[in-house]
């Protein structure tokens, strides 16, 4: 770990307003916990950065004194990105405010704010951004990745409602970038990663969304195979206002399932159906209909509260390892592999998830952003996810064995915000034909790879 002098910690105190947390400090510990709970680092030195005069100090530092930064958000990232042992923490957790402007449809929001956050604002005008299931995640290292919801078939990637970003650069300078505006940069920021500076304010499009109609149909072990099979060959004919995902885990034990049920293997089905409410329920009835499901709970309600409903499911503290692949067509074969896993849960904590994406997204350029998996119909994540560190091995392998065993059946690539940290192989894949344009970008923008703490781009 670094160790700083004394001098130079006065001369950074006195360039920020944010709180400045060396190891000996009685809330480090508490401030460096990120949402893995696997991944457990010690910064030298954690800013809690207050605004934009902040993180230019705190960049100014890093280069003087040569110290390494890491960067985080939300801290929500699967491979831990947001901090290193003995670096900067560059932290803008605290940044978190959101501005709605309900006329032009549009939504201000901080590097450090939550899909919460957003939600809580949006919700008050009819309005959403699409943005992931999880309020808890991310803003920044959602959009940055691209960013999967249950808004994305109708309105796109999070990245693709992106309209404009502030960004520090690595040396100090503050663009802003947008369609008319560094226009390049702006390019990579929608799921290039954190590879081009750190962005202290994003600016979004926002939706007409208010009610929904959502919900869970909950079916026993037996009939995952069949339930499967109709659910892939309906999914691809319902409109893009209607999702329909699948969730494979040991049930919860949740009100409306019999006791008896608890804790048993079960599939769910989770849609989520922007639209009239009777052609809702008649989508959650055709659900009902492929089989004997032990448990039904949909009907209408807000939007931002069916944004919650997964959330006791990927509560902070946890230990979290997680797999995924791009699929263009799920074959018999490959779903019995996936059952085939999912008779053989580790924790009652692990699931296999997978969802049908195809629509807006899939009719955009593979090089107008840097997301490029336009071509991607079904996303399957493997989520890892258990208690105690005595299980990390057993739970790590079968995620591992289940992601060799479906590869045979994957598309090119891979969504970056689900990789591992140990995943350096896949980083090219993960940003496809955009990969040589990216690079580019970054050798203009931080040649010396300031930014590296990511699902790294190495500069020329």
């Amino acid at each position: 770990m670094t160790t700083l002098a004394q001098p130079n910690i006065d001369s950074l105190k006195a360039s920020v307003r944010g709180e400045i947390l060396l190891p000996d400090a009685t809330n480090y510990d508490e401030v460096r916990e990120i949402w893995n709970a696997m991944i457990d680092r010690r910064p030298s030195l954690i800013v809690r950065c207050m605004g934009v005069a902040d993180v230019k100090a705190c960049l100014a530092f890093a280069k003087e004194s040569g110290m390494e930064i890491s960067m985080r958000g939300a801290g929500h990232n699967i491979a831990g990105t947001a901090i290193a042992d003995g670096r900067m923490l560059i932290d803008l957790s605290n940044l978190r405010s959101v501005t709605v402007n309900p006329s032009a449809r549009t939504v201000t929001a901080g590097p450090g704010a939550t899909l919460g956050d957003i939600d809580h604002e949006t919700k008050e005008f009819g309005l959403a951004v699409p943005l992931g299931i999880n309020s808890t995640t991310g803003v920044s290292g959602l959009v940055l990745g691209g960013g999967i919801g249950w808004l994305t078939r109708k309105h796109g990637m999070t990245s693709d409602n992106l309209l404009s970003a502030q960004v520090v650069m690595a040396d100090g300078e503050v663009l802003e970038a947008s369609e008319s505006e560094n226009t390049d940069l702006f390019w990579a920021l929608r799921g290039g990663g954190g590879n081009f500076g750190i962005v202290t304010r994003w600016t979004f499009r926002a939706h007409p969304v208010s009610m929904v109609t959502a919900g869970l149909v909950v079916f026993p072990a037996e009939e995952r195979m069949s339930v499967l099979q109709k659910y892939r060959e309906y999914a691809v004919t319902l409109p893009n206002e209607t999702p329909v995902w699948v969730v494979l885990r040991q049930a919860p034990p949740l009100p409306f399932l019999p006791e008896d049920v608890h804790g048993k293997d079960v599939l769910v089905l989770a849609l989520c159906h922007n639209g009239d409410s009777a052609e809702g329920m008649a989508v959650v009835d055709t659900l009902k209909s492929f089989g004997n499901p032990v448990g039904v709970h949909a009907g209408e309600m807000p939007f931002a509260g069916w944004q919650q409903a997964f959330d006791p499911l990927l509560t902070p503290g946890a230990r979290n390892y997680w797999k995924s692949h791009n699929f263009t067509e799920l074959s018999d074969e490959c779903l019995e592999t996936v059952i085939e896993y999912a008779s053989a849960l580790p924790s009652p904590e692990c699931e296999i998830f997978f969802g049908y994406i195809e629509g807006f997204c899939n009719a955009i350029d593979p090089t107008a952003t840097a997301y490029s998996h336009r071509h991607t119909k079904w996303v399957l994540n493997m989520h890892g996810r258990w208690q105690e560190p005595s299980d990390d091995e057993f739970c790590i392998q079968w995620a591992r064995d289940l992601f060799a065993a479906t590869k045979p059946h994957a598309a090119p690539g891979v969504y970056i915000n689900f990789l591992t940290g140990e995943e350096t192989d896949r980083i090219k894949d993960g940003f496809g034909v955009n990969y040589d344009r990216l690079v580019e970008v970054k050798s203009k923008y931080d040649p010396d790879n300031i930014f590296n703490l990511n699902q790294n781009i190495k500069p020329n």
